[in-house]
């Protein structure tokens, strides 16, 4: 039934404790239907896989693109800021088919360190040499069958990264592929991989050098042809979703340290369960370091 033990899953626990108290007269008894609603609403079809790798493809390389233009809009000195560079990205996924339900995040310095900033024309900030700049994104090809991509990478305004911002970088990095790679362990050994494990192992990393409490929201969640998908999150600290990661699923992976009113780091990938059992990174390879974007 749509139950879930002390509501650890919100998304699942739908029927009313009467009613579950009523089947149970019975004699029967009631098992959660998470995995078996996952099977259904959250694995995708050949063609479903293929529509997200061409998404993830096309989304890698306009956001990469990205950073090349705020430095190039910086070096001509055109005043450009975070909402302009929000608007250029919704202009280039128009023009390569895409499209997202949100427009993307593009934030700078202490903005962020909200993971859920959006700027706005009237007060967006105004990108200089010395800034930490992160861009989440995603979309996928237009038309209501198509699978989301989902990524988030940083970059800096100038020749040297600070080591502050390195530092935590790469400990959010360590997060994300400690994730990864308890994925792919577990599968090779034939386990399930639950989306509250996945969380623990990625937000260990964080907790053990010194970033447990500025890591402030859940390690991912299921992708498919809404951003967030029915499947298994990877969650321990919102909720406690134990679903197991099915076959022919997409999760993102996107730990993040968070100082308020200084900057804010997320490295986000796509990670898709394929149907034999395996994880595999979509799109572009996962940021192995800051980006350095020079200025004049």
């Amino acid at each position: 039934m749509q139950y879930s033990p002390l509501n650890n899953i919100p998304y699942v626990s739908r029927v009313d404790a009467g009613t579950i108290d009523l089947v149970r007269s019975f004699g029967v008894e009631v098992v959660s239907s998470a995995d078996l609603v996952a099977e259904f609403e959250a694995t995708l079809s050949d063609r479903e896989v293929q529509t997200h790798l061409v998404a993830a493809d096309r989304l890698g390389q306009i956001v990469q693109d990205a950073f090349g233009e705020i430095t190039a809009r910086v070096n001509r000195g055109s005043g450009v800021t975070e909402y302009d560079i929000q608007q250029h990205l919704l202009q280039e996924f128009a023009s390569q088919g895409l499209e997202a339900d949100h427009p993307p995040i593009v934030a700078i310095d202490a903005h962020s360190a909200d993971p859920h900033y959006s700027p706005i024309a009237a007060t967006a900030t105004k990108f200089a040499p010395g800034q930490f700049v992160l861009i989440d994104a995603w979309c996928r090809l237009i038309g209501e069958g198509n699978v989301f991509a989902d990524i988030t990478w940083v970059g800096y305004l100038g020749n040297e990264v600070p080591e502050e911002h390195s530092r935590v970088f790469r400990v959010v990095a360590a997060a994300r592929d400690a994730a990864i790679n308890y994925i792919r362990q577990m599968l090779a050994q034939g386990e399930p991989v639950l989306g509250c494990d996945v969380d623990d192992a990625c937000r260990r990393v964080i907790t053990e050098a010194g970033f447990g409490s500025s890591f402030i929201h859940r390690t991912g969640h299921s992708l498919h042809t809404s951003v967030h998908g029915n499947g298994a999150n990877l969650d321990n600290l919102e909720s406690r979703d134990d679903r197991r990661l099915l076959p022919r699923t997409l999760v993102t992976i996107e730990p993040g340290i968070y100082l308020p009113g200084r900057f804010g780091v997320r490295s986000e990938v796509d990670v898709y369960i394929t149907h034999k059992n395996t994880a595999k990174v979509t799109g572009i390879d996962p940021q192995t370091g800051i980006l350095s974007l020079p200025c004049i």
